[in-house]
C-alpha cells in the first residue's frame, strides 16, 4: 500500500496504520468476491491501490474542507464501494449512503463494512432515481460522488436531486469534458444546480489524470426529477 500512501499525501491526506490495513481488507475482499461477482475487471484489480483507491480518494478535493468532517453523503451506483468507502476510510467522520441496484454488489458491500470495522454507514439495494424520490433522502445530504459512466446531463439528474440547497454533486470524468459539458449544462440548470468548478486532478502521477465536475446546488429540483428508473440515461435532459 505504498503508492497508496505516498498517492494520498499528495493530495494532502495522511493515511495511518490502521487505514492502510483497512485498505488492505478491502483489497483482499475484492479479490476474494471478484471472480464470482465481477466486481471490476482484472487490470484495475491488479492496479486497485491506484486505480479504486486513490482515483476514489481524488474526490475530496472537489467538496469543501468542511463537508469532509461529518457531512452526510451519498455515493450514486456505488458498485463495489467507489468512491464511498475509501472516503469513508479516509475520513472517518463522514456519514455515507452507498445507493447500488444490483443485491449481489450490495450484499459484498454489507460484509466488506463489517470486516472493515466501518460505522455509520447505510447501503441501498434500489435505483437512484427511485431513491431520489424517497422524502427521507431527497434534498438531503450534503453531497453526492458518482464514479459510474454516463453523460454529464444523466448524472446531474441522478446526483442534483439527493444534494440540499448549497450542498454539491461531485462527478468523475476523464480528462476531456468539454462538449459534454456543453450539452448537459442545461440538464444542470433544470434540476437545480450550477457549475462551481471544473478541476483537472492527477491520479498516482502527471500520466494518468481525470476531472472532477463540481456542481452546487442552488435551487430545488422541481418534483418530477429525477425521471423513471432508465429514462435519464436513454434521453437525456
Amino acid at each position: 500500500m505504498e503508492r497508496l500512501r505516498r498517492g494520498a499525501e499528495t493530495i494532502g491526506i495522511n493515511l495511518g496504520v490502521a487505514q492502510i490495513d483497512q485498505f488492505q481488507i478491502y483489497l483482499e475482499k475484492l479479490v476474494e468476491w471478484n471472480s464470482s461477482i465481477n466486481l471490476t475487471s482484472a487490470g484495475a484489480l491488479e492496479d486497485a491501490e491506484t486505480t479504486h483507491f486513490l482515483d476514489s480518494l481524488t474526490v475530496s478535493l472537489g467538496i469543501p474542507s468542511g463537508m469532509l468532517e461529518s457531512g452526510r453523503f451519498v455515493d450514486v451506483g456505488s458498485g463495489a464501494g467507489f468512491p464511498g468507502v475509501p472516503l469513508k476510510i479516509a475520513f472517518p467522520g463522514l456519514r455515507p449512503s452507498l445507493v447500488e441496484a444490483t443485491a449481489k454488489k450490495t450484499a459484498f458491500l454489507t460484509l466488506l463494512l463489517a470486516y472493515l470495522g466501518l460505522s455509520d454507514v447505510e447501503i441501498w439495494t434500489e435505483r437512484s432515481e427511485t431513491l431520489a424520490q424517497n422524502p427521507r433522502l431527497r434534498e438531503s445530504f450534503d453531497f453526492a460522488v458518482v464514479r459510474a459512466v454516463g453523460g454529464v446531463a444523466t448524472l446531474a439528474e441522478l446526483t442534483l436531486p439527493f444534494c440540499r440547497i448549497g450542498g454539491v454533486a461531485v462527478i468523475q470524468k476523464g480528462p476531456e469534458i468539454g462538449d459534454e459539458l456543453d450539452e448537459g449544462r442545461r440538464a444542470i440548470e433544470v434540476v437545480g444546480g450550477f457549475v462551481k468548478e471544473v478541476r483537472q486532478v492527477e491520479v498516482g502521477g502527471p500520466d494518468r489524470t481525470a476531472t472532477l465536475l463540481v456542481l452546487e446546488k442552488a435551487s430545488p429540483t422541481p418534483p418530477q426529477y429525477p425521471r423513471r428508473p432508465g429514462v435519464p440515461e436513454r434521453r437525456p435532459l
